[in-house]
């Protein structure tokens, strides 16, 4: 059996196919799985835990009917749904986990991230982020009506397409929206592990590198706006590839 990993689905109602192909992969490859690890980004806008739409309806059951099979899930907050809750855990029957967190997996105690605090280039975001998750900036959107979160989401997302496009006209957005090397090393050395998984960046790879005098790895989960990634991990290795 696998351990799945993956991360930046970007689930959407402009995107049903995607949400399609996340379901199927739920009632198949992930039913035969040791455990489910979604790092972030699950949905490209969480509005809160009483989420209405159809589609946050699909995802909540999708993911119930495999936990009530015996797989368990774990769902780590992303910028992009940083608001999922304990509602949320309790209707699909998933863990939420803190960001960061060490696991241990196949006997390696293991950094998982969604992988924005490792982008520390990029400050005008991380200003944004402290901002909203401070609990009463939470406290405050959620008092809001569904109507009035929706329309704040969208905008916040023309907002982070407007940041991205000033970054591109400037030539700096493929090094500001990756990681940093240094924080990489950093992280590796506070939380004193050799591996590393995060999404976020939307560039899957599996890097080698050199940290407080070891070889380390960082695997980077890819995207699902084209194809789903997918991280496989047995005790015979890992395996990263597309669905």
């Amino acid at each position: 059996m696998s351990i799945l990993f993956v991360s930046d689905l970007h689930l959407d109602p402009s995107r049903p196919a995607i949400t399609m192909q996340f379901l199927h992969f739920l009632r198949t490859q992930a039913r035969r799985a040791e455990a489910l690890y979604i790092l972030g980004d699950l949905f490209e806008a969480w509005i809160g835990d009483d989420e209405d739409s159809e589609l946050a309806k699909a995802v909540r059951a999708g993911l119930r009917e495999l936990t009530d099979s015996g797989v368990p899930v774990y769902v780590m907050r992303g910028n992009r749904d940083f608001l999922l809750g304990p509602a949320f855990a309790a209707a699909t029957g998933a863990t939420l986990l803190p960001d960061p967190c060490v696991v241990m997996l196949e006997g390696e105690p293991t950094l998982l991230m969604h992988g924005d605090l490792l982008c520390s280039d990029d400050t005008a975001y991380l200003a944004f982020r402290r901002e909203t998750r401070q609990p009463q900036w939470r406290e405050r959107f959620l008092d809001q009506t569904l109507e009035a979160r929706r329309e704040f989401a969208d905008k916040a997302r023309e907002a982070s397409r407007g940041h991205q496009q000033g970054l591109r006209d400037e030539g700096k957005l493929e090094a500001i929206t990756d990681v940093n090397q240094a924080t990489v090393e950093a992280a590796l050395e506070r939380h004193g592990v050799r591996r590393m998984i995060h999404g976020h960046t939307h560039r899957p790879a599996i890097h080698s590198l050199q940290s407080n005098g070891h070889t380390a790895q960082r695997i980077v989960l890819g995207d699902w706006y084209q194809q789903g990634s997918v991280l496989r991990m047995t005790a015979d290795g890992l395996e990263l590839s597309a669905l």
